[in-house]
């Protein structure tokens, strides 16, 4: 069972992420944010592809689901923390994250 403490170390351990206050929750950026904690450590959001979001939310439907809204529909993914392993969670972050790298166009 993963947490909102694993979530932040791992993150932190990709090379370039930063830490920095987003409205209500904690993003973790490198040249773009790729993870969002939310305030109680409990979910967090993911900038996935649309394809990614998919096949992680068939792969995981407990854990993974898209952000009901236009974000969502853009790739950006919810997941319960308590329902992924560290190892989930890790291969989740460093595919988000591959996706923040500076010179990497902006998906729309």
């Amino acid at each position: 069972m993963a947490t909102g403490e694993d979530l932040r170390r791992i993150a932190l351990s990709l090379a370039g992420t930063v830490e920095a206050p987003h409205f209500d929750r904690m993003a973790f950026k490198v040249a773009r944010i790729y993870v969002t904690l939310a305030a109680d450590g409990r979910t967090a959001n993911f900038n996935f592809t649309p394809d990614e979001q998919q096949f992680k939310s068939m792969m995981l439907p407990d854990a993974f689901s898209p952000v009901p809204n236009a974000w969502g529909r853009r790739g950006w993914t919810a997941t319960d923390l308590s329902r992924l392993s560290e190892e989930d969670l890790e291969n989740a972050l460093r595919m988000a994250w591959a996706h923040a790298q500076p010179g990497k166009p902006a998906r729309r």
